[in-house]
């Protein structure tokens, strides 16, 4: 009898205790690839975009122990000066520093360009790390798709803005944080701003899709500078990225399905790892117009090989960002 009660129990017993086993190797096993690389960064002036939390902050905190100089580029300025202070006290680094800039606006843009350039006279590694997702339909300040116009036009026009300053810095290169989901993008040359019909999910992935084509375009133009750029997909990585997610707004999305989620996601840390990786290892160092990642090359998708595309987006965001006429 008391074996066969102990059969009983012993699932009971040892089944929740094997089931968190699971599921902490399977989440160790999803943080993915991770940049060991020792490299001393003492000297290097880094930008880092959206950055008071996620991937981004993780990312600056990583690069403040290496000891480069970070300017972290936020459009909540309260954050912003949150997250540099545990900076801070956690590396000991005195040279990281917050400045406003809201992808929403383009005037905003230009100030923290302006601004920038005025401090420095050097910029050896831009992020581009901000990004919004799946969002209902809004507009930036000047009338743009939230997400074409935070992931792909604001940053646009940053790095235009700064291109002379990264080319007299070189070798200097310039990160962009795409996303798997770019596979499943298009660009929609008859209503880029999703004025006839709006998709969040569409609209999101359409962005990422225009993240990878404008590295690849930037990239060929940046051709023999010193300068190079590169595109990765962090992961699923949990951040507030996933704020918006209207699957996590519902009761069963909060309490019973986010927790299933969990194991299957990388922690901020793992997630900024292959940002990392594409600012600072110096096999990469004449490496431009790639994707990564888990801090390796991968393939895009086909719409991201269409170089038609990329210069019809190119064009198209000249004229959205009032550039006029690209310099590069």
């Amino acid at each position: 009898m008391y074996a066969f009660t102990e059969c009983l129990i012993s699932p009971l017993i040892y089944g929740p205790a094997l089931l968190a086993f699971g599921a902490y190797f399977l989440r160790a096993y999803m943080q993915g690839g991770q940049f060991t690389r020792r490299t001393d960064e003492t000297g290097k002036v880094v930008i880092v975009t959206g950055c008071n939390t996620g991937i981004g902050k993780e990312t600056v905190m990583e690069l403040a122990r290496r000891g480069a100089t970070v300017y972290m580029a936020c459009r909540d300025m309260k954050k912003c000066e949150q997250a540099r202070q545990e900076i801070l006290e956690k590396t000991k680094n005195r040279n990281i520093f917050s400045r406003e800039l809201d992808l929403c606006s383009l005037d905003s843009v230009r100030r923290f360009a302006a601004n920038f350039k005025k401090e420095n006279k050097q910029l050896h590694i831009l992020i581009n790390n901000a990004g919004v997702m799946d969002c209902p339909k809004l507009l930036t300040k000047d009338g743009f798709e939230m997400q074409i116009g935070v992931n792909h036009m604001g940053h646009f026009l940053l790095t235009n803005l700064l291109i002379d300053v990264l080319r007299s810095s070189a070798p200097s290169r310039i990160v962009i944080l795409s996303s798997l989901a770019h596979r499943f993008g298009s660009i929609n040359m008859v209503d880029l701003n999703s004025e006839n019909s709006y998709d969040r999910s569409r609209a999101y992935c359409q962005s990422k899709l225009a993240n990878i084509l404008f590295t690849r375009e930037l990239a060929k133009r940046l051709d023999g500078s010193g300068v190079t750029v590169n595109a990765l997909h962090p992961g699923v990585v949990n951040t507030e990225l996933f704020r918006n997610w209207r699957l996590f707004q519902t009761e069963f999305g909060k309490y019973l399905l986010k927790p299933l989620f969990w194991p299957f996601v990388k922690s901020p840390k793992s997630g900024a790892q292959t940002s990392l990786y594409a600012a600072l290892d110096p096999n990469l160092n004449h490496i431009t117009g790639q994707y990564f990642s888990d801090c390796k090359p991968k393939k895009v998708g086909s719409a991201a090989l269409d170089d038609k595309t990329a210069k019809f987006l190119w064009t198209e965001s000249e004229k959205w960002t009032g550039l006029n006429g690209s310099t590069i």
